[in-house]
Protein backbone atom coordinates (compact mmCIF):
# COMPACT_ATOMS: atom_id res chain seq x y z
CA UNK A 1 0.00 0.00 0.00
CA UNK A 2 1.50 3.57 -1.01
CA UNK A 3 1.49 6.69 0.50
CA UNK A 4 -0.57 9.36 -0.23
CA UNK A 5 2.43 11.67 -1.87
CA UNK A 6 3.59 8.84 -3.71
CA UNK A 7 0.03 8.12 -5.07
CA UNK A 8 -0.56 11.47 -5.91
CA UNK A 9 2.61 12.27 -7.70
CA UNK A 10 1.61 10.63 -11.39
CA UNK A 11 -1.68 13.33 -10.89
CA UNK A 12 0.90 16.13 -9.95
CA UNK A 13 3.00 15.50 -12.94
CA UNK A 14 0.63 15.51 -15.45
CA UNK A 15 -1.99 18.55 -14.00
CA UNK A 16 -0.22 20.73 -11.88
CA UNK A 17 3.76 20.26 -12.88
CA UNK A 18 3.73 21.75 -16.21
CA UNK A 19 2.16 25.22 -14.99
CA UNK A 20 4.40 25.19 -11.71
CA UNK A 21 7.87 24.34 -13.70
CA UNK A 22 7.28 25.80 -16.97
CA UNK A 23 5.97 29.79 -17.21
CA UNK A 24 5.50 29.80 -21.12
CA UNK A 25 2.55 27.42 -20.13
CA UNK A 26 1.70 29.22 -17.14
CA UNK A 27 1.11 32.59 -19.35
CA UNK A 28 -0.71 30.74 -22.01
CA UNK A 29 -2.94 29.25 -19.29
CA UNK A 30 -3.53 33.10 -18.06
CA UNK A 31 -4.51 33.99 -21.52
CA UNK A 32 -6.64 31.14 -22.15
CA UNK A 33 -9.05 31.71 -19.42
CA UNK A 34 -8.67 35.38 -19.67
CA UNK A 35 -10.30 34.59 -23.03
CA UNK A 36 -12.50 32.03 -21.66
CA UNK A 37 -13.75 34.41 -18.62
CA UNK A 38 -15.14 37.57 -21.27
CA UNK A 39 -15.66 35.38 -24.29
CA UNK A 40 -18.15 32.68 -23.46
CA UNK A 41 -20.78 35.08 -22.26
CA UNK A 42 -20.79 36.99 -25.25
CA UNK A 43 -20.81 33.39 -27.09
CA UNK A 44 -24.51 33.28 -25.00
CA UNK A 45 -25.70 36.40 -26.34
CA UNK A 46 -24.79 35.21 -29.97
CA UNK A 47 -26.20 32.20 -29.60
CA UNK A 48 -29.56 33.41 -28.44
CA UNK A 49 -29.37 36.19 -30.46
CA UNK A 50 -28.94 33.72 -33.09
CA UNK A 51 -25.73 34.68 -34.33
CA UNK A 52 -23.50 32.17 -33.91
CA UNK A 53 -22.43 32.24 -37.60
CA UNK A 54 -22.12 36.35 -37.24
CA UNK A 55 -19.43 35.73 -34.88
CA UNK A 56 -17.28 33.58 -36.76
CA UNK A 57 -17.96 36.01 -39.80
CA UNK A 58 -16.35 38.63 -37.98
CA UNK A 59 -13.44 36.47 -37.08
CA UNK A 60 -12.23 36.26 -40.32
CA UNK A 61 -13.01 39.31 -41.24
CA UNK A 62 -10.33 40.75 -38.94
CA UNK A 63 -7.35 39.35 -40.64
CA UNK A 64 -7.33 41.67 -43.37
CA UNK A 65 -6.82 44.41 -40.78
CA UNK A 66 -4.86 42.38 -38.67
CA UNK A 67 -2.75 41.67 -42.17
CA UNK A 68 -1.88 45.06 -42.68
CA UNK A 69 -0.65 46.22 -39.65
CA UNK A 70 1.71 43.60 -39.81
CA UNK A 71 3.10 44.42 -42.91
CA UNK A 72 3.07 48.06 -41.49
CA UNK A 73 4.88 47.58 -38.10
CA UNK A 74 5.55 43.76 -38.13
CA UNK A 75 4.14 41.02 -35.01
CA UNK A 76 3.50 44.51 -33.29
CA UNK A 77 0.72 44.59 -30.97
CA UNK A 78 -1.15 47.94 -30.92
CA UNK A 79 -0.63 47.83 -35.29
CA UNK A 80 -2.21 44.44 -35.55
CA UNK A 81 -4.23 44.99 -33.40
CA UNK A 82 -6.16 48.19 -34.31
CA UNK A 83 -6.15 46.67 -37.93
CA UNK A 84 -8.19 44.07 -36.87
CA UNK A 85 -10.73 45.66 -34.60
CA UNK A 86 -11.04 48.16 -37.61
CA UNK A 87 -12.00 45.44 -40.28
CA UNK A 88 -13.93 43.70 -37.88
CA UNK A 89 -16.08 46.60 -37.27
CA UNK A 90 -16.32 48.07 -40.57
CA UNK A 91 -17.49 44.50 -42.03
CA UNK A 92 -20.37 44.31 -39.63
CA UNK A 93 -21.34 47.95 -40.27
CA UNK A 94 -21.36 47.50 -43.78
CA UNK A 95 -23.37 44.23 -43.76
CA UNK A 96 -25.83 45.83 -41.69
CA UNK A 97 -25.80 48.50 -44.71
CA UNK A 98 -26.03 46.50 -47.43
CA UNK A 99 -28.85 44.37 -45.72
CA UNK A 100 -30.66 48.17 -45.33
CA UNK A 101 -30.33 49.30 -49.42
CA UNK A 102 -30.41 46.10 -51.14
CA UNK A 103 -32.58 43.45 -51.30
CA UNK A 104 -30.01 41.17 -49.96
CA UNK A 105 -30.42 40.22 -45.94
CA UNK A 106 -27.75 40.59 -43.44
CA UNK A 107 -26.54 36.71 -43.16
CA UNK A 108 -25.93 37.42 -47.08
CA UNK A 109 -23.93 40.47 -46.96
CA UNK A 110 -22.10 39.33 -44.13
CA UNK A 111 -21.54 35.64 -45.71
CA UNK A 112 -19.98 37.69 -49.03
CA UNK A 113 -18.07 40.33 -47.12
CA UNK A 114 -16.26 37.86 -44.58
CA UNK A 115 -15.43 35.65 -47.61
CA UNK A 116 -14.17 38.65 -49.70
CA UNK A 117 -11.81 39.78 -46.35
CA UNK A 118 -10.30 36.11 -45.50
CA UNK A 119 -9.32 35.87 -49.14
CA UNK A 120 -7.51 39.26 -48.85
CA UNK A 121 -6.02 38.90 -45.83
CA UNK A 122 -4.16 35.42 -47.02
CA UNK A 123 -3.43 37.57 -50.26
CA UNK A 124 -1.87 40.17 -48.27
CA UNK A 125 0.33 38.07 -46.02
CA UNK A 126 1.42 35.38 -48.80
CA UNK A 127 2.25 38.58 -50.67
CA UNK A 128 4.42 40.54 -47.84
CA UNK A 129 5.17 37.86 -45.45
CA UNK A 130 6.36 33.96 -45.04
CA UNK A 131 4.46 30.84 -44.43
CA UNK A 132 4.93 30.74 -40.63
CA UNK A 133 3.50 34.32 -40.40
CA UNK A 134 0.67 32.99 -42.07
CA UNK A 135 0.06 30.17 -40.13
CA UNK A 136 0.46 31.87 -36.73
CA UNK A 137 -2.12 34.63 -37.49
CA UNK A 138 -4.34 31.95 -39.18
CA UNK A 139 -4.01 29.39 -35.91
CA UNK A 140 -2.73 31.74 -33.43
CA UNK A 141 0.47 30.54 -30.69
CA UNK A 142 -1.02 30.71 -27.39
CA UNK A 143 2.21 29.10 -25.66
CA UNK A 144 4.37 32.48 -26.85
CA UNK A 145 2.25 35.26 -25.11
CA UNK A 146 4.70 38.15 -24.03
CA UNK A 147 3.60 40.35 -21.57
CA UNK A 148 2.48 42.83 -23.39
CA UNK A 149 -0.17 40.47 -24.89
CA UNK A 150 -1.03 38.84 -21.91
CA UNK A 151 -1.81 42.71 -20.13
CA UNK A 152 -3.80 43.16 -23.65
CA UNK A 153 -5.70 39.96 -22.77
CA UNK A 154 -6.88 40.78 -18.71
CA UNK A 155 -7.55 44.09 -20.00
CA UNK A 156 -10.19 43.24 -22.86
CA UNK A 157 -11.43 40.67 -20.43
CA UNK A 158 -12.20 43.11 -17.80
CA UNK A 159 -13.30 45.45 -20.20
CA UNK A 160 -15.66 42.98 -21.52
CA UNK A 161 -16.97 41.97 -17.94
CA UNK A 162 -17.39 45.30 -16.87
CA UNK A 163 -19.29 46.68 -19.92
CA UNK A 164 -21.95 43.41 -19.59
CA UNK A 165 -22.17 43.84 -16.07
CA UNK A 166 -24.05 47.43 -17.38
CA UNK A 167 -26.20 46.18 -20.19
CA UNK A 168 -26.53 42.79 -18.91
CA UNK A 169 -30.42 43.90 -18.11
CA UNK A 170 -31.12 45.66 -21.52
CA UNK A 171 -29.28 43.55 -23.37
CA UNK A 172 -31.00 40.01 -22.22
CA UNK A 173 -34.46 41.91 -22.82
CA UNK A 174 -33.88 42.83 -25.60
CA UNK A 175 -32.50 39.78 -27.00
CA UNK A 176 -35.92 38.20 -25.61
CA UNK A 177 -38.18 40.25 -26.00
CA UNK A 178 -37.29 43.56 -28.01
CA UNK A 179 -40.44 44.71 -28.45
CA UNK A 180 -41.74 44.79 -24.58
CA UNK A 181 -37.86 46.60 -24.20
CA UNK A 182 -39.04 48.82 -27.21
CA UNK A 183 -42.11 50.34 -25.56
CA UNK A 184 -40.46 50.86 -22.02
CA UNK A 185 -36.53 52.28 -22.96
CA UNK A 186 -34.82 53.29 -25.67
CA UNK A 187 -31.47 51.70 -24.30
CA UNK A 188 -32.01 48.84 -27.11
CA UNK A 189 -30.01 50.26 -29.79
CA UNK A 190 -27.09 51.17 -27.74
CA UNK A 191 -27.02 48.43 -26.03
CA UNK A 192 -26.53 45.89 -29.17
CA UNK A 193 -23.80 48.74 -30.63
CA UNK A 194 -22.04 48.30 -27.22
CA UNK A 195 -22.61 44.61 -27.16
CA UNK A 196 -20.97 44.46 -31.34
CA UNK A 197 -18.36 46.33 -30.30
CA UNK A 198 -17.24 43.96 -27.52
CA UNK A 199 -17.69 40.75 -29.86
CA UNK A 200 -15.51 42.58 -32.24
CA UNK A 201 -12.69 43.67 -29.07
CA UNK A 202 -13.22 39.84 -28.20
CA UNK A 203 -12.17 37.64 -31.47
CA UNK A 204 -9.35 40.64 -31.74
CA UNK A 205 -8.16 39.32 -28.07
CA UNK A 206 -8.69 35.73 -28.98
CA UNK A 207 -6.94 36.69 -32.66
CA UNK A 208 -3.70 37.33 -30.54
CA UNK A 209 -3.68 33.68 -28.83
CA UNK A 210 -5.55 31.25 -31.39
CA UNK A 211 -5.75 32.98 -34.68
CA UNK A 212 -8.77 34.13 -36.88
CA UNK A 213 -9.32 30.80 -37.32
CA UNK A 214 -10.07 29.27 -33.83
CA UNK A 215 -11.21 32.30 -31.56
CA UNK A 216 -14.88 32.10 -32.28
CA UNK A 217 -14.81 28.79 -31.00
CA UNK A 218 -13.85 30.04 -27.21
CA UNK A 219 -17.06 31.82 -27.61
CA UNK A 220 -19.43 29.45 -29.04
CA UNK A 221 -19.00 26.20 -28.10
CA UNK A 222 -19.12 26.81 -24.64
CA UNK A 223 -22.09 28.94 -24.86
CA UNK A 224 -23.71 26.01 -26.81
CA UNK A 225 -23.17 23.11 -24.52
CA UNK A 226 -24.48 25.55 -21.60
CA UNK A 227 -27.63 25.81 -23.79
CA UNK A 228 -27.87 21.78 -23.66
CA UNK A 229 -27.68 21.77 -19.59
CA UNK A 230 -30.05 25.19 -18.52
CA UNK A 231 -32.49 27.62 -20.36
CA UNK A 232 -31.68 30.03 -17.75
CA UNK A 233 -29.64 33.03 -19.08
CA UNK A 234 -27.57 33.23 -15.72
CA UNK A 235 -27.09 29.73 -15.57
CA UNK A 236 -25.81 29.29 -18.90
CA UNK A 237 -23.48 32.31 -18.62
CA UNK A 238 -21.65 30.35 -15.69
CA UNK A 239 -21.78 27.16 -17.10
CA UNK A 240 -20.20 28.83 -20.19
CA UNK A 241 -17.29 29.99 -18.32
CA UNK A 242 -16.99 26.87 -16.49
CA UNK A 243 -16.81 25.26 -19.79
CA UNK A 244 -14.16 27.36 -21.57
CA UNK A 245 -11.77 27.18 -18.47
CA UNK A 246 -11.65 23.42 -18.47
CA UNK A 247 -11.40 23.63 -22.17
CA UNK A 248 -8.47 25.58 -21.85
CA UNK A 249 -6.52 23.72 -19.12
CA UNK A 250 -7.23 20.69 -20.54
CA UNK A 251 -6.18 21.77 -23.92
CA UNK A 252 -2.70 22.95 -23.07
CA UNK A 253 -2.20 20.37 -20.87
CA UNK A 254 -2.44 17.62 -23.89
CA UNK A 255 -0.57 20.08 -26.04
CA UNK A 256 2.30 19.61 -23.49
CA UNK A 257 2.36 16.28 -23.07
CA UNK A 258 1.87 14.99 -26.59
CA UNK A 259 3.77 17.88 -28.00
CA UNK A 260 0.45 18.70 -30.39
CA UNK A 261 -0.84 22.26 -31.01
CA UNK A 262 -2.09 23.99 -28.64
CA UNK A 263 -4.85 26.18 -30.23
CA UNK A 264 -6.75 23.52 -31.38
CA UNK A 265 -6.67 21.19 -28.57
CA UNK A 266 -8.33 23.86 -26.48
CA UNK A 267 -11.31 23.95 -29.15
CA UNK A 268 -11.15 20.19 -29.41
CA UNK A 269 -11.33 20.01 -25.81
CA UNK A 270 -14.18 22.54 -25.70
CA UNK A 271 -16.01 20.26 -29.10
CA UNK A 272 -15.77 17.28 -26.62
CA UNK A 273 -17.51 18.81 -23.74
CA UNK A 274 -19.99 19.53 -26.61
CA UNK A 275 -20.41 16.28 -27.71
CA UNK A 276 -21.37 14.91 -23.88
CA UNK A 277 -23.31 17.54 -23.67
CA UNK A 278 -25.47 16.58 -26.81
CA UNK A 279 -25.84 13.81 -25.02
CA UNK A 280 -26.08 14.13 -21.44
CA UNK A 281 -27.52 17.50 -21.07
CA UNK A 282 -30.67 18.42 -18.88
CA UNK A 283 -32.00 20.93 -21.09
CA UNK A 284 -32.10 19.97 -24.44
CA UNK A 285 -29.82 16.57 -24.45
CA UNK A 286 -30.61 13.22 -26.52
CA UNK A 287 -31.21 11.17 -23.36
CA UNK A 288 -33.17 14.30 -21.60
CA UNK A 289 -35.23 13.60 -25.54
CA UNK A 290 -35.84 10.34 -24.98
CA UNK A 291 -37.20 10.60 -21.02
CA UNK A 292 -40.99 10.27 -20.58
CA UNK A 293 -42.35 13.63 -19.60
CA UNK A 294 -44.84 14.30 -17.10
CA UNK A 295 -48.29 15.49 -17.71
CA UNK A 296 -48.35 19.08 -19.42
CA UNK A 297 -44.26 19.33 -19.16
CA UNK A 298 -42.82 21.67 -21.43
Amino acid sequence: MCDAPMCDAPMYDTLISPFVEFEFMRRALVGACALALAGSPIGVFLLLRRMSLTGDAIGHAILPGAAIGYLVAGLSLPAMTIGGVVAGLSVALLAGLVARVTVLREDASLAAFYLVSLALGVTILSVGGSTIDLFHVLFGNVLALDEATLIFLASASTITLLALAVIYRALALETLDPGFLASVSRAGGPATLLFLSLVVLNLVAGFHALGTLLCVGVMILPAASARLWSADVTRMTLIAMACGLFASAAGLLLSFHFNLPPGPLVVLCAGAWHALSLVFGRSGGWLRGLAPRRHLEA
